[in-house]
């Protein structure tokens, strides 16, 4: 496994429900703005994803997880 995107988005296997994980909203993906939640469901059903996996955070909002914060 490519141990430098281990804390990234990227892989779906690498983010359990529950995981706490840093996301760009659509709305923010022009710009640095990262939303912080935790993982309610998983939307990209492909294993890798190059922009991130795309999550339903607990609070409802939807992204594409940029960084994994802990599982």
């Amino acid at each position: 496994m490519n141990t430098q995107n281990d804390n990234r988005g990227q892989i779906r296997s690498n983010i359990p429900i529950g995981t706490t994980v840093d996301v760009v909203l659509k709305k923010d993906q022009r710009t640095t703005i990262l939303t912080r939640g935790v993982v309610k469901r998983l939307l990209t059903n492909s294993a890798v994803h190059p922009r991130g996996i795309k999550v339903m955070l607990e609070d409802g909002q939807v992204g594409r997880v940029q960084v994994i914060i802990s599982k």
